[in-house]
């Protein structure tokens, strides 16, 4: 049976997300993040249905009184999940539709990123949402071993139309490796056969700063078919990110732009936003699309307003909400990174 994985930007049921509770991903910033959590979903279930995972019945009461506060009273629901970290982008399942309209969910193995020992609720994410939604769950396997897939939702990027962007940083690198041994061929083989895709897009490396080793959401976005927002630092004098952009706009360019099949958008960087002298993986581009809205992570920065223009020029049709992450990003990551589709199907 063949299936279509939708674009994003495709009509959605919902949007999950977990509420924050791991203290040690926000080192002595945590008291915050709930309040952000809460102006993220204020922002969203005027749209859709925002559904919350919440790790124990603490967690949801305290989640509940928040999103009150902020004035979210419908359009949400809380389930207690047991999890271990929030990045439901990464612990989530990646929602596909078959050829009849029925949704149905992958669900990659996840071992937080090949980096962090603590992983074993989140690695049971994927079946508590098919359990709470109803829908099929498929586990991929490797074409060469018969393994699991390792896979997160924020390494793959997609048109909705069979093109899908990823980096070689993070798959193909010995690094923080999630399939050893698995080839260029046989991850194109696996989006084949498991999201439908033809044409796979290689970029080379991801944003620096990012601990998941070259996670695609914090560089290059799909904001339409063949449209492109890619994050692109101008100055040269802005060390690595120079370079990384460079490339990937070079790679980009052979893969379709020099001849008109993409358009692709250069997003900027905030300036460096660095907490105990740690440089975090700050970037516009991973903004989340939801139905007639766009929410952006913004810094504090003059940039926060070159990159919501952009992008409100990019989505016409929807409202773009800048949602400030300076807190956010000191774990890691922002708004993407913390959200997954469940995409609309056939009645």
């Amino acid at each position: 049976m063949s299936v279509t994985w939708p674009a994003e930007f495709a009509p959605h049921d919902a949007t999950w997300i977990a509420w924050p509770h791991h203290e040690p991903d926000w080192p002595g910033k945590l008291a915050p993040i709930p309040w952000v959590y809460a102006e993220i979903v204020r922002a969203l279930h005027s749209h859709e249905r925002v559904e919350i995972l919440c790790h124990d019945d603490g967690v949801e009461a305290a989640a509940r009184r928040c999103l009150l506060a902020h004035g979210v009273r419908t359009n949400f629901r809380l389930h207690v999940v047991p999890n271990d970290r929030v990045w439901l982008r990464d612990s989530g399942p990646t929602g596909v539709v078959d050829e009849h309209g029925a949704v149905a969910l992958v669900n990659w193995r996840f071992t937080a990123w090949a980096k962090y020992p603590n992983f074993q609720r989140d690695a049971l994410v994927g079946a508590a949402i098919a359990r709470i939604t109803g829908l099929s769950l498929t586990e991929p396997r490797r074409p060469d071993t018969g393994e699991r897939v390792v896979l997160e939702g924020g390494a793959i990027e997609t048109d909705g139309q069979g093109t899908i962007l990823v980096t070689e940083e993070c798959l193909l690198s010995p690094v923080q490796a999630r399939n050893p041994g698995l080839s260029r061929e046989g991850y194109e083989q696996i989006f084949r056969d498991v999201l439908g895709i033809r044409k796979t897009i290689w970029l080379g490396d991801g944003c620096v700063g990012d601990d998941t080793h070259g996670h695609i959401d914090d560089v290059a976005r799909f904001t339409a078919p063949g449209v492109i927002a890619l994050a692109y630092e101008e100055d040269p004098a802005d060390d690595e990110n120079h370079r990384r952009s460079v490339d990937n706009y070079t790679r980009l360019q052979h893969a379709g732009g020099d001849r008109g099949a993409l358009r692709i958008v250069k997003l900027p960087y905030p300036r460096p936003v660095i907490m105990n002298d740690e440089r975090l993986p700050a970037s516009y581009a991973n903004f989340y699309i939801a139905n007639d809205v766009v929410v952006v992570p913004t810094f504090n920065d003059l940039n926060d307003r070159v990159a919501l223009d952009l992008l409100a020029g990019l989505f016409p049709s929807r409202q773009v909400v800048g949602i400030h992450a300076v807190d956010l990003v000191w774990g890691l990551g922002t708004l993407h990174c913390l959200t997954q589709q469940q995409p609309g199907g056939a009645a």
